[in-house]
């Protein structure tokens, strides 16, 4: 069968050198701020939306500039709020006393060569993920719509422009605000459940950007993710509370026993919860290689003009062939790391397992995070749940097969190479978990994936050099907390990385608490029967395992305004089908949702740059902890009537067109 040349293969401006320097500019600056504000509250957040805004900013002077070349910007600068994830692991070597410093190269090349592994095992993943599947990809959809409002060839713009420009205020003035502690930034509360001193409570995040996520996922994700709360705290917390030791206060009780017993549920329900969606995964999978072959065929007959362009990957040979040369400085590392930490007796069954692990392990997280990503967004991706269960493999792998032929004194450099190998996968997983969103994007706004792919490898590569520098000067400024001789009032939390690095101490020495993994296990299989069942058996019903997971594992301060974006965004939606123009009106629901996130998003990078350059935690802060009550009930009370108008103001005008 003949390909025809396809339309839309037109020239057209696309990628830039000005693109790619605004793209490094932005992606070194994002960084910089999301390592920090990753390591102080536990969380990293997009940054292609924020990216996209600037882009539109700065070519609009560009009487030439395009919707695609402010999608190449984007795709370079998402690298920022994905890379930066690797704060989740690699603090974890000072924490366990095998670094003191992060020594640039190493940490340069784990999150360069990881990241650029990500990007070319994204590539034949997105057609089983992007092109031939109906995840929403939420974040992906957003900024496709932000990036479409902005151009000028979209008929009747006017008012999704300004659906998109009132919702970008609104959030962002409101995250202003709670930067000054005059609104709360949650409404959470903490009490005791019956007469036997168990616990539970929750914790509504006042965050526009959460609650759009939830409108764009749908009810369907939404529920699921509630019920994974109501395990987790309606059952996990209470239930373990009950043989945690009190003592600190009911809250700090209750996020202990979070933290340390219902986590670990969590990420076993994630895990067989991620195999299962593997297995249904491996057709698509199969069919997308099947089809970049065929592409490559297409190429090689001298036809590569007649692919349409959304068609355009990077070449799998070429795929394999950077795959390949990715794998002998990774060898390397893994082998110098063994050698430089006391274990070069037995350097060759490191180095050679531990680059099989990082290939296999790193293809299986990076399709699982990339399903993750299309179904609540990558910034939402629940990454640490990955690291816990790939620390937990790599620790496994190393007890079965080095510890028995080492001695006791080698524990501490076991648990290092579990986190070091950790690491690159890590870097894998974050990498692929952004691409397919940054590829649904393009697929969106008629990109040409190959360019989307080249400049996010450009993208790693300037994330990477910035993150070692941004650690060091953090580690030496502040510290983290529980490394001897960090100051327990300044030392950044690094929350994730003190429990991946406990886990893999847990697992070495052989005092890990499975049977907590192995009750996560039953419940997912138990909401894989319930899932297929609803599947079967109704026409729309469904109960996602992993969203369900996910609703375990986060906090519900993750967890529950997503799940109120969810239902108010399907009643907008069930209203909008009475209307005249149902998708029109739909679509201006994406677009308020859309720019919601713009302006949490924005206002979120520029007050973690300034509490990064000003050392103080709140430096916006107009008022003090007695009026923390009042701040509650202001905030609440702003935030909902704020949704309200912003809702009855997108139905009024969707009456009009």
């Amino acid at each position: 069968m003949s390909v025809q040349p396809q339309a839309n293969n037109k020239s057209r401006v696309e990628l830039t050198i000005r693109g790619i320097i605004i793209g490094i500019i932005i992606t070194i600056v994002f960084t910089a701020a999301n390592v920090f504000f990753g390591l102080k509250v536990g969380l990293t957040f997009s940054t292609s939306i924020p990216a996209a805004v600037i882009s539109m900013a700065l070519l609009r002077k560009f009487r030439d500039s395009t919707i695609q070349e402010n999608n190449i910007v984007q795709t370079m600068a998402s690298a920022a709020g994905t890379l930066s994830s690797i704060i989740f692991v690699l603090p974890g070597m000072i924490m366990i006393g095998c670094w003191t410093g992060f020594p640039f190269w190493i940490s340069f090349s784990v999150c360069a060569l990881g990241g650029i592994l990500g990007v070319m095992y994204s590539i034949p993943l997105r057609r089983a993920l992007v092109t031939n599947s109906d995840l929403p990809y939420p974040e992906g959809v957003a900024c496709a719509e932000v990036l479409k409002v902005s151009s000028t060839d979209v008929e009747g713009n006017k008012t999704g422009l300004l659906a998109l420009i009132y919702g970008s205020i609104v959030s962002s003035v409101f995250a202003v605000i709670v930067a000054t502690k005059v609104f709360a930034s949650d409404v959470a509360h903490y009490f005791n459940v019956g007469n036997k001193g168990s616990v539970t409570g929750f914790d509504f995040n006042l965050s526009f950007a959460l609650f759009a996520i939830g409108h764009l996922c749908g009810l369907a994700v939404g529920i699921a993710m509630l019920v994974g709360a109501i395990i987790g705290w309606g059952w996990g917390v209470p239930h373990f509370s009950l043989v945690e030791p009190v003592t600190s206060g009911i809250a700090d009780l209750a996020q202990a026993t979070w933290s340390h017993k219902v986590r670990f549920v969590g990420a076993g329900a994630i895990g067989i919860a991620a195999l299962w969606t593997l297995g249904k995964l491996i057709k698509p999978v199969i069919s997308g290689l099947t089809s970049a072959m065929g592409a490559a065929r297409v190429r090689k007959s001298g036809q590569a003009a007649t692919l349409p362009r959304t068609e355009q990957d990077i070449p799998i040979g070429i795929v394999g062939l950077i795959t390949l040369v990715c794998c002998v400085p990774i060898l390397y590392l893994l082998g110098y790391f063994s050698m430089t930490n006391g274990l070069g007796d037995h350097v060759a069954v490191l180095a050679i397992g531990g680059l099989a692990y990082v290939i296999l392990m790193g293809f299986f997280v990076s399709t699982i995070c990339g399903y993750m990503a299309g179904l609540i967004g990558s910034s939402n991706s629940p990454l640490s749940g990955v690291g816990i269960l790939v620390v937990i493999g790599a620790a496994l792998l190393l007890t079965i097969g080095v510890k028995p032929y080492v001695g006791p004194e080698a524990g501490k450099a076991l648990v290092a190479f579990a986190l070091f190998t950790t690491a690159v996968i890590f870097s894998v997983a974050s990498i692929a978990n952004n691409n397919l969103q940054d590829l649904k994007t393009g697929q969106l706004v008629d990109a040409t994936p190959w360019k989307q792919q080249v400049v996010l490898i450009i993208g790693v590569i300037a994330g990477a050099a910035v993150i070692p520098p941004v650690l060091d000067l953090l580690n030496h400024a502040y510290g983290f907390a529980g490394v001897p001789g960090a100051n327990p009032a300044t030392a950044l939390p690094a929350p994730q990385a003190g429990l991946i690095s406990a886990l893999a101490q847990g697992v070495i020495q052989n005092n890990i608490d499975w049977s907590l993994i192995g009750i996560g296990i039953v419940i997912g299989i138990t909401l894989i029967i319930i899932d297929e069942v609803l599947k079967r058996t109704t026409l729309h019903m469904s109960i996602p395992p992993l969203a369900v997971g996910l609703g375990i594992y986060l906090p519900t301060q993750s967890t529950l305004m997503i799940v109120v974006g969810a239902v108010v965004g399907w009643y907008f939606n069930k209203r909008a089908q009475r209307s005249a123009n149902p998708e029109a009106t739909q679509q201006l629901g994406v677009l308020l949702a859309s720019g919601l996130i713009v302006g949490e998003s924005v206002v979120g990078v520029v007050i973690a740059a300034i509490v990064a350059f000003s050392g103080v935690a709140a430096p916006l802060a107009l008022v003090g902890s007695d009026f923390e009550t009042a701040s509650i009930w202001i905030g609440g009370s702003v935030f909902a009537l704020s949704i309200a108008f912003l809702y009855r103001w997108l139905s009024q005008h969707a009456k009009k067109h």
